[in-house]
Formats: structure tokens, sequence, C-alpha cells
């Protein structure tokens, strides 16, 4: 009787497995479309108000997605202001959603990948079973 043998495990593949460049934290979305008039509207005085009085160290050591969820224009030094207020306590803070805050991170892990190891090697991308993986 012939033997089973593994040809995928004896073979010269090198695999990636893109879960073990998932960066472990808690996630969070900071919305601000609370903090306009009607959702839609931002009162400079107002917002500046609410940034002031935000608890932000509960966002201790999390990765941020700042973003407003109505369709509200939103200026950029909006951004800005929490971005600066929630930066002494977050990991990183992006705007965007969670999707963009998780393909972000996942970008700057794979700037950190030793390519030059892979060349001429066939290669396998292993990923989303456990964990997120962006697209």
């Amino acid at each position: 009787m012939d033997e089973i043998v593994n040809r995928v495990a004896n073979s010269s593949l090198v695999t990636i497995d893109l879960e073990d460049l998932y960066v472990e934290g808690s996630r969070s979305v900071v919305d601000i479309s609370p903090w306009l008039l009607e959702g839609l509207i931002l009162k400079e005085k107002e917002f500046r108000a609410y940034v002031a009085a935000h608890d932000w160290s509960q966002y201790q050591n999390h990765f941020v997605a700042l973003h407003c969820s109505t369709d509200a224009i939103i200026p950029g030094w909006a951004y800005m202001l929490v971005t600066t207020a929630i930066n002494p306590y977050a990991n990183k803070v992006v705007v965007g959603d969670l999707e963009t805050l998780e393909t972000l991170l996942f970008e700057a892990q794979l700037e950190n990948l030793p390519f030059e190891a892979y060349t001429d090697k066939p290669i396998i991308i292993k990923g989303c079973s456990n964990k997120p993986v962006p697209p």
C-alpha cells in the first residue's frame, strides 16, 4: 500500500498568514454627528465645547476610527481638533470607518515584511479565517 505524502508540506511553498499581521488591541469608533446641530451643522463654539468636555481617556490604548455618520460637510480642522484631543490616549487615530482603520493597520504591517525573503519563491497567502483581514 502506498504511503500518503503531504506534497504541499514538503514543497518549497512559503506561506504568508495574514492573520499573523493582525495588530492586537481594542478598536473604537468615534462618531462626531451627535456633536452637530441636528446632526448636520457644525457650530464651532459648541463643537469645541463637546471636544473639551468629552472623556478621551476611555480610548486609552485603542485604535480609533473617527467619522461622521451623517452627510454633514465637516471641515478638516474639526477632525484635527478631535485627533489632537484623543492622541495622548489612543494608539492610532484615523479619519474613516473601521474598515479604513483595519486597512491602514495592515498596510503598516505589510510595509515591514521582508519581501526580499520571498523573491523567486512560490507563495501561498492565507488569511481571513479567525481574524478580520481587509480586502
